[in-house]
């Protein structure tokens, strides 16, 4: 289809291209004539779609469609979050985790509590943690006589249920913050076929002293296929549980099978991370644990400093991480705000930050900072402008790294392998229900990099078509002569 027919279908469609304000922008005669394929062929109407792709280095576009119409961006949001971190805080910023004593130290016995305060790390996996513990213990201290104090009391989470967004509370991506989250409070279940005993062995990583389990799984025999591994887990509190029971049926023919889910409640989870790990370093816990803040007078005799957030930034948006990008909104906000910190005001010191640095975040809408949101609302207009402010920074270099490469690593690492847009393009995707959407930067051919955006908000646009319509996209930039 030529371009001058796809802008006349386009308008008896209806469509009206974005009017445009300064800076300037030249709107195209019509879409390009892959994308306009793609767009008939599912029958997307284009009032769904915005799409702005424009070189870093101009003024005018050389794609641009209802760019002024707020959407939701699903996950891409969390390049706002990140670049807004990263321009605040640059790139070595990195956040404390503070440990007290709340008696003394004698011949390495702690006659009192130990506490760990949390203050926001948003990557503390286990090994860092192990770590952390390990610096407990070369503080002198063996032997607790008291008990764990959790302390969570920097952030204020208004929200108490993760189930709340799509009904599967207990999935990694539902996790809720925390001032003092370890390992995203992930545990991995592993599921053994012990065919000559007749039974299904449980594993978990990590091995929680204070997780129990009770096992109901039986064996059978038959193929091992997805419809015949009938698996269930059950739990009287799904949020904050350290009992689980698992029933239901798996063939010896599968042998193994492994699956990764958040049960616990944070500071139920840290202790038994702590006690497992405490343990290993040769010390000994008396007490049991309390989530509690500080008590005035505790000694602080440990403070572990995070990876530094370039580090952080790069798991977060090549993987799409909500957890960590929800951390990072409270993290903004604690900059403006005294604790304990809330979302609300992470989202005002961020569009706060955005506003002075000359962007225009009016109709924007951040929501938790993660993307994982019904509300979220940004335009294709506002993050082409961000990308372009980003490209020009000294944390250029940090940012870009962050994304996914495509047909390399990351949410993009299956797509464009084997083409020559392979390795040419940093980009961040987001995927809800009826939503999907892409941005980022195209290395072309022509050698100019370009900021591109392409949101589609429509029934069952996370279901491939989306992807199709951001490929065509990718492709036509890349391809620029």
């Amino acid at each position: 289809m030529k371009l001058l027919r796809a802008a006349a279908l386009l308008a008896a469609c209806a469509l009206s291209w974005t009017s445009l304000a300064a800076p300037p922008v030249a709107v195209t005669s019509g879409l390009p004539e892959a994308v306009q394929k793609i767009m008939t062929r599912y029958k997307i109407p284009a009032a769904s779609v915005s799409i702005l792709v424009q070189a870093v280095d101009e003024d005018s576009a050389r794609l641009a469609l209802n760019i002024d119409i707020p959407r939701n961006p699903a996950s891409t949001v969390k390049v706002v979050t990140t670049w807004t971190a990263l321009d605040l805080f640059g790139p070595t910023y990195t956040w404390p985790t503070r440990v007290y004593t709340t008696g003394p130290v004698k011949d390495g016995v702690l006659h009192g509590d130990l506490v760990i305060k949390g203050q926001g790390d948003p990557y503390l996996v286990l090994e860092d943690f192990w770590n952390l513990v390990g610096e407990i213990r070369r503080a002198g201290i063996r032997d607790i006589d008291g008990d764990l104090l959790v302390d969570d009391s920097e952030f204020k989470v208004e929200e108490d249920d993760p189930a709340a967004f799509d009904g599967q509370g207990d999935k990694l991506y539902n996790v809720l913050p925390n001032a003092l989250m370890v390992n995203f409070k992930s545990i991995d279940f592993a599921f053994d076929a012990d065919a000559p005993n007749g039974k299904v062995t449980i594993t978990t990583r990590p091995e929680l002293p204070n997780l129990k389990i009770t096992n109901h799984i039986k064996l059978t025999t038959g193929a091992c296929r997805g419809n015949t591994l009938s698996v269930y887990m059950r739990a009287a509190d799904p949020i904050a549980t350290e009992q689980l029971e698992f029933g239901g049926e798996m063939p010896a023919s599968c042998h193994h099978f492994q699956l990764s889910r958040s049960v616990m409640a944070p500071a139920a989870y840290t202790y038994g991370v702590f006690r497992m790990m405490w343990q290993h370093w040769g010390g000994t816990l008396k007490g049991n644990y309390r989530n509690a803040p500080k008590p005035p007078n505790a000694n602080q005799v440990v403070v572990w400093q995070s990876r530094q957030l370039s580090d952080i930034i790069r798991p977060l948006n090549k993987w799409s991480n909500n957890l960590m990008a929800r951390m990072l909104l409270f993290a903004i906000g604690a900059r403006d705000a005294p604790p304990p910190v809330t979302r609300e005001q992470g989202e005002a010191a961020l569009l706060k930050h955005l506003k002075s640095r000359g962007l225009d975040p009016s109709g924007v809408i951040i929501d938790n900072g993660s993307g994982l949101s019904r509300t979220t609302r940004v335009t294709a207009r506002f993050m082409v402008a961000l990308l372009k402010l980003a490209w020009h920074q000294p944390t250029m270099p940090e940012f870009m790294s962050s994304l996914s490469i495509v047909g390399v690593d990351g949410t993009t690492r299956k797509r464009f392998r084997g083409a020559p847009e392979r390795g040419h393009m940093h980009l961040k995707t987001g995927s809800l229900q009826n939503v999907s959407a892409v941005t980022g930067y195209v290395h072309a051919q022509n050698g100019k990099i370009y900021a591109v955006n392409v949101m589609t908000n429509y029934a069952n646009a996370n279901y491939g078509v989306g992807i199709e319509l951001q490929n065509a996209v990718l492709s036509w930039t890349f391809r620029q002569p």
